[in-house]
């Protein structure tokens, strides 16, 4: 069998013969700005950038929470988290990250993790409110809102961690969170 322009000689590439990677393998891809990338059990995602009005809402989130955070809070935009470092590893990429102050280096680990923020997406929106809801619970991040920008108010669903799994509040309007420290958040402003 002959490949195009070359003649086959047995070897594989890595498109041809996948594996599921490992924390170092996925370092190793680099950082890649026209797209959304993160890693399930190994697999690499690879989804487009979100919608300008994803960003938008995320960013305005980004703002409110940076600006009420007590000093003793990081707020990151963006940023992976590395939930499992095993082979196969798990590292997500929400769109708003809360830590303590300090524990941030190259990677944030889940355990330093204090709040997580989904704001949905309709390609990834199964992921958000499924999938992601198990790992964050699983890694004990005690705190995960999700956004949902869809229908006529803007909706954010406040998880927080009781016993291994998460309960769930839903919200519109003006919301006034207590934990993991107190913020005012107009959720219609976030359009």
């Amino acid at each position: 069998m002959t490949w195009p322009n070359r003649a086959y000689d047995g070897a594989m590439t890595a498109a041809t013969r996948p594996h599921l990677l490992s924390l170092e393998e996925w370092d190793a891809l680099g950082e890649d700005s026209s797209s959304h990338a993160e890693l399930q059990e190994g697999v690499l995602i690879v989804s487009p950038k979100p919608r300008p009005e994803h960003q938008r809402a995320g960013g305005r989130l980004f703002s409110a929470l940076d600006a009420a955070a007590p000093e003793q809070f990081d707020v990151y935009p963006e940023v992976d988290v590395v939930l499992d470092a095993r082979t196969p590893a798990t590292v997500r990429a929400p769109d708003v990250v809360v830590v303590r102050t300090g524990v941030a280096s190259r990677r944030i680990s889940g355990t330093d993790v204090v709040l997580v923020v989904e704001v949905l997406s309709p390609g990834t929106r199964r992921t958000d409110l499924v999938m992601k809801r198990h790992e964050y619970a699983e890694a004990g991040i005690p705190h995960y809102w999700i956004v949902d920008l869809d229908g006529a108010d803007v909706r954010l669903e406040i998880l927080t961690l009781v016993d291994g799994a998460y309960e769930s509040v839903e919200a519109t309007g003006a919301f006034e969170a207590m934990a993991p420290f107190a913020v005012r958040v107009d959720l219609d402003a976030l359009r």
